[in-house]
C-alpha cells in the first residue's frame, strides 16, 4: 500500500512539472506558429518548380 502511495505523489509531481514546462513555452510563444512549418515546404518547390521552368524558355529565347 506504501508503493501506491509513492506511485501517486511521484506521477502528480510529473504531471505538474509538464503543466509549468507547457505553461513556459506558451508564455513565450513556442505554439504560435503551428502552420508555416508545413506550408513552407511546398512553397520552397514551387519557387524551385518556377525557377526550373523560367530557366530553359530563357535558353529557348536565346
Amino acid at each position: 500500500m506504501e508503493i501506491l502511495y509513492l506511485m501517486i505523489i511521484c506521477s502528480v509531481s510529473l504531471a505538474v512539472i509538464f503543466l509549468i514546462i507547457f505553461i513556459i513555452g506558451a508564455k513565450k510563444g513556442q505554439f504560435e506558429d503551428d502552420e508555416s512549418p508545413a506550408v513552407r515546404i511546398l512553397f520552397d518547390d514551387e519557387v524551385k518548380t518556377d525557377k526550373e521552368i523560367e530557366t530553359p524558355e530563357k535558353n529557348e529565347k536565346e
